[in-house]
């Protein structure tokens, strides 16, 4: 079964409302991240922020997160704000490897067309 109608509006609002809670930071490693998807459990108490990663390096994305970890309070209150929800959901941030990967797809399927128009 999928999740409710009622989740799937939350991780809408978050998705919206996270975006502006970053760009409130003063860390330039933060405030310029990109929000890519928010994926909230089935009951909505947990939330995972998926975050654009093109720009930073895997030391870069290692300090964001743990910078996030530590503004995970002030992320939260300021959703709680925005939002006027009882109860904001437990944040996680971690990078989004989608891209990177369909990249990587469309790389070995281009590949792979090139090889058989050779054979």
């Amino acid at each position: 079964m999928g999740k409710s109608i009622k989740v799937q509006r939350k991780e809408s609002v978050l998705k919206e409302i996270i975006p502006e809670a970053l760009a409130q930071m003063n860390d330039n490693r933060i405030n310029s991240l990109s929000v890519v998807d928010v994926v909230c459990s089935r009951d909505g108490s947990d939330a995972k922020v998926y975050l654009e990663k093109s720009y930073l390096n895997e030391q870069e994305q290692r300090q964001a997160l743990k910078q996030l970890k530590q503004a995970r309070g002030f992320i939260q209150n300021q959703t709680l704000k925005a939002t006027g929800w009882y109860r904001v959901p437990n944040l996680s941030f971690t990078f989004d490897d989608l891209l990177e990967h369909e990249n990587k797809m469309e790389d070995l399927f281009e590949k792979i067309k090139k090889d058989n128009n050779e054979t």
